[in-house]
């Protein structure tokens, strides 16, 4: 008999775990599965039981897997899975299914939110999706088991040789209403998990997501889970949330993995007042937009404890922006990152090479923009039109595109726009990263870590030999293992 009040939640690795210890992506910066503790935490809350096995943190996991499965029998095996790690988790399916006959398989994530009805008839393994948020959703399946999946909301099941949608659900979640994520049920949390290098000053930190959705709609976002919704924890919440990960796990820096952070400025007021008045002794970093900051603020936020800000500038062509964005002011964004630096904190840039209509003189603006603004850090990805993003209805019409799911990382070019090649698209990409690592201010500011951010060298010494061979060759993979077949159906 199988536990139907049981669930093992899985975040798959998406490749080989034996490649895991030469992926310079893990070397550099581990995240905890937000989205699975919070559903952990809600589950937990309601009665049920919900363990997480996080193939990211653990890469050789599948023996944990086997095992858990023999020995706690649950009825159910959800998968989080993003389009690079959607083909390791239908792998993880199949073999629960040979460890667990019966068990239901249940995936979540951006792709089968993006993709929904699509993937069933090529993936057998898929016995039902989640589309969108899952914590109320998967308390329903859990607590209603299989004999009526037509009354859940947000769902896709299989019905025979059919695969049914159920259409979204009536009303969002209100996040004030949600526990903390359930960070216990990590294995070696905080210490299995780590910001990016000279992103913190201290440790131990971790990841927090205080908002749900983004209220632009820029066309290389996917914005299948959330849709246009844009909702926030309040400043209170927010400000115990902050305290229970500093009593529980003694956290002193926090990352706030949230699209906009400054979009309501009374929340942002009200929290840096609540820092400010009721220390913790905790420091944060966040992502802005240029619209929604200004001195005032910003010193606020200095003083409440922000360490760096990052922001979205994607190219340095401002003509090429604004197909893909809205407010493309690129003297705003200048003036808004010379402010926050005059406030005291880092500022780091996020870029990407390679969007529909790159020119390689559009390259070359992206890096006169960025060399000649007082950026500490950046971090330049390479375009990947995913599924659920506006841009890759039309992404055939725009150029080649080798849609490998496996390789959809943002670390790849398989989009190739018109009048680019791929070979000079790597060139571009390499110069850009050297010549930003070549910078006097910029490596001024990394000796500044000796004592800002003691960890990141020692992270840095022990890995040196990974980073100085990503400077030259910006590939994820030292060597790269040998690649599984595109997924079948897709494009």
């Amino acid at each position: 008999m199988l536990d139907h009040r049981k669930i093992l939640l899985v975040h798959p690795l998406g490749y080989r775990a034996d490649a895991a210890g030469r992926d310079i992506s893990r070397v550099a910066n581990i995240m905890p599965p937000l989205g699975l503790a919070s559903i952990a935490a809600y589950l937990e809350q309601r009665g049920m039981r919900a363990d997480i096995v996080d193939c990211y943190a653990r890469p050789d996991s599948d023996r944990v897997i086997r095992d858990y499965l023999l020995a706690e029998r649950p009825a159910m095996i959800g998968l989080s899975c993003t389009t690079s790690s959607f083909l390791d988790g239908v792998r993880i399916a199949e073999m629960a299914r040979q460890v667990l006959p019966g068990i239901r398989t249940v995936f979540g994530g951006p792709h089968v939110s993006a993709l929904k009805t699509d993937l069933f008839p090529n993936f057998p393994a898929m016995d039902c999706a989640v589309v969108g948020e899952g914590e109320e959703t998967m308390a329903e399946l859990l607590l209603k088991g299989w004999d009526d999946p037509a009354s859940v909301g947000g769902i896709i099941y299989r019905d025979g040789a059919d695969a049914v949608w159920t259409g979204y659900r009536e009303r969002p979640l209100v996040l004030d209403e949600l526990p903390f994520p359930a960070y216990e049920k990590l294995a070696g949390f905080p210490a299995s998990y780590r910001l990016p290098i000279f992103n913190y000053p201290k440790t131990p930190n971790t990841s927090c997501i205080s908002s749900r959705g983004c209220p632009y709609a820029c066309s290389y976002c996917d914005r299948s889970v959330f849709r246009r919704s844009f909702r926030y924890n309040s400043a209170e919440y927010l400000y115990e949330h902050l305290r229970y990960l500093k009593e529980r796990f003694g956290i002193r820096h926090i990352n706030f993995y949230d699209d906009q952070f400054t979009f309501n400025r009374e929340r942002v007021e009200n929290f840096t007042t609540l820092m400010t008045d009721r220390p913790l002794g905790m420091t944060f970093n966040c992502a802005v937009r240029a619209e929604h900051i200004d001195p005032e603020l910003l010193t606020r936020m200095k003083g409440a404890g922000c360490w760096m800000m990052s922001l979205g500038i994607e190219t340095g062509d401002e003509e090429l922006l604004a197909q893909h964005r809205q407010n493309a002011d690129l003297d705003h964004l200048a003036q808004k990152i010379r402010m926050i630096k005059d406030a005291g904190m880092r500022t780091k840039g996020l870029l990407m090479i390679g969007l529909p209509g790159e020119t390689e003189q559009s390259i070359r603006k992206s890096m006169d923009y960025v060399f000649s603004l007082p950026i500490d850090d950046f971090n330049l990805a390479k375009f990947t039109p995913f599924p659920g993003s506006p841009v890759y209805e039309k992404i055939h019409e725009l150029g080649e595109f080798q849609e490998d799911w496996e390789k959809m990382d943002c670390m790849n070019f398989l989009f190739v726009t018109k009048g680019m090649t791929r070979e000079r698209l790597e060139e571009l990409f390499q110069e850009f990263y050297r010549n930003h690592f070549k910078r006097h201010k910029v490596l001024w500011g990394y000796v500044t870590m000796l004592w800002r951010s003691p960890d990141s060298w020692l992270r840095f010494l022990g890995n040196l030999s990974s980073f100085l061979k990503f400077t030259r060759k910006t590939e994820r993979f030292e060597a790269e293992p040998s690649s599984a077949p595109v997924a079948p159906g897709a494009k």
